[in-house]
């Protein structure tokens, strides 16, 4: 009943963004419609994440940002660090208030390196929304409202999906060090494990090295063979933790499982290689905030959620020739 009631608070959530929207393109053709400052063809957004838009998982929800503001007849800015770098984003987000950005919408995956940026943009007036990570500081951080799921909640479901296919002893596998998301991940599926009277054990990798990422996984699996489940936390993890498996001999008899998509793992997920991948709809976090910050900007019309959640979904080999085939269009 609880999911029953999530799913249907969701959907009536994403109903009433589509007649914001359509609420939004008729105020901003008619002259007499009220607005706080310029009209949507006049602001400026910047998305600031932790992802370069060269990465699939990041082009697509910067897909989604870009087709909310040709949607929105408003300008959007993606930026993002080279690498992984805090100090970099941090910089990067003082940047957009120093350039007197119209909105900002961040990802936040370490709240004690990032806050006082963001506190800035707040404390500058300009609206904010967290995206992707960041859940459970951006209300105490002064931003509209998260978009995205909730990394706890994310890891515990995929935890349960994993003790229900009779893992014993798994592996969660951090790639980012310093991203409390991918801490609160590991977390929520340890304990989910656990509720079902099994293990985990935590191992950390360089998530730009794909070797060391196969070898530590490789050397994993010899030293314990107790070892029967994987689960990565992202898709630049799990095609090294694939050929892990395939080397080592224990594919099929130990289960992996991740967190995001790409082309590799839906193959994966197709011929039954990965189980399942955690889907946090990263398009709708591109594509969403960018209609409210408009709507906000335009006709000051908010949300009560502080949080609206795009995840978890799963694909599994039941669904996974649709998303196949909407990846092709770069919104999956």
């Amino acid at each position: 009943m609880q999911v029953s009631l999530k799913f249907t608070k969701f959907i009536s959530t994403i109903f009433l963004l589509l007649f914001l929207v359509a609420c939004g393109k008729a105020a901003s053709s008619n002259s007499n419609a009220p607005s706080t400052t310029n009209s949507g063809r006049n602001l400026k957004f910047y998305v600031v994440t932790q992802g370069q838009a060269s990465e699939q998982f990041w082009s697509v929800l910067k897909r989604g940002a870009d087709q909310a503001a040709k949607d929105m007849g408003v300008q959007v800015v993606y930026e993002a660090p080279p690498t992984f770098d805090l100090v970099a984003l941090s910089k990067l987000i003082d940047a957009a208030v120093a350039a007197h950005a119209d909105g900002l919408v961040v990802s936040i995956p370490d709240p004690n390196a990032l806050k006082n940026s963001i506190k800035r943009a707040v404390a500058a007036g300009i609206p904010v929304i967290s995206i992707n990570s960041g859940a459970d500081v951006a209300k105490s951080l002064g931003v509209l409202t998260y978009v995205g799921q909730t990394e706890y909640q994310a890891g515990f479901s995929g935890g349960q999906k994993m003790a229900t296919l009779g893992v014993k002893h798994a592996l969660c596998v951090i790639h980012d060090i310093g991203n409390t998301d991918q801490s609160l991940r590991c977390q929520g599926f340890k304990d989910a494990m656990k509720a079902g009277k099994a293990r985990v054990d935590q191992v950390a990798v360089d998530a730009n090295n794909p070797t060391q990422i196969q070898q530590s996984m490789e050397a994993k699996l010899q030293q314990d063979s107790s070892i029967d489940g994987v689960l990565t936390l992202g898709s630049k993890t799990a095609t090294p933790a694939l050929k892990a498996l395939q080397d080592a001999n224990k594919t099929g008899q130990v289960k992996l499982a991740t967190f995001d998509l790409s082309s590799d793992i839906l193959q994966a997920i197709k011929s039954e290689r990965i189980l399942f991948a955690i889907d946090q709809q990263q398009y709708l976090q591109g594509y969403l905030p960018i209609v409210l910050l408009t709507l906000y900007k335009t006709n000051l019309n908010t949300i009560a959620n502080d949080t609206l959640t795009t995840g978890p979904n799963f694909v599994t080999k039941d669904n996974v020739d649709k998303v196949i085939a909407l990846t092709e269009q770069g919104t999956r």
